[in-house]
């Protein structure tokens, strides 16, 4: 049985975006699925009291210095975002809307990019939607979809689906019943999915 990568995560969270330059590469050379489950950090936050390193001082002043090495370990651009902390609400109802509509592919890595590659203000409307045009997206569709009931739905039953499971931040890996926090943990998810942990 094909086992799969289950990837929880935010676009505000860079350890996220790190851990996503590798999922695919990881379930690939396990010969597993990949399910990427966008959620709600802040909602998340909010059932679990739990709050972003960036709010603690000594956190953000290490991981300024832990990003960048971890994207050279990986081989991968990072700048840290100038307008960070971003309000991913409508960035993660997009994802959610793009994955029901068939647009994630072009979507996920155009989010990305912009917001952890290219410095983008993703916290301006104007700014969500040039990103959007240039990923060949129409962004007047997007703003509206990411009104529509099925897609708050989707991200809101996704956030809670990920809260039960014992989710506390992102980015969060599952293979089976195995829950795996932080980019720094993708060496045992890869064990997991050879089924080399039990």
């Amino acid at each position: 049985m094909t086992r799969t990568l289950e990837f929880y995560y935010d676009y505000g969270s860079p350890y996220s975006y790190l851990a996503d330059t590798q999922v695919e590469i990881i379930a690939k050379r396990a010969g597993a699925a990949l399910a990427r489950k966008p959620m709600l950090l802040g909602g998340i936050f909010k059932v679990t009291g739990n709050a972003s390193p960036m709010t603690v001082e000594q956190k953000s002043k290490w991981s300024a210095f832990d990003l960048p090495m971890w994207a050279k370990y990986y081989g991968v651009p990072f700048q840290r975002n100038p307008f960070f902390p971003v309000n991913t609400l409508a960035l993660m109802r997009g994802a959610a809307a793009a994955q029901i509509d068939g647009l994630f592919e072009r979507y996920h890595p155009a989010i990305y990019k912009a917001m952890w590659v290219d410095g983008r203000n993703l916290n301006d409307i104007a700014e969500v939607a040039a990103v959007l045009t240039a990923a060949g997206l129409d962004a007047v569709r997007f703003g509206g979809r990411i009104q529509d009931q099925d897609v708050k739905d989707r991200l809101k039953a996704t956030t809670d689906e990920a809260a039960a499971r014992g989710v506390f931040g992102a980015p969060t890996s599952f293979v089976g019943d195995m829950m795996f926090f932080g980019n720094d943990r993708l060496p045992f998810v890869e064990m997991a999915l050879k089924g080399e942990l039990k």
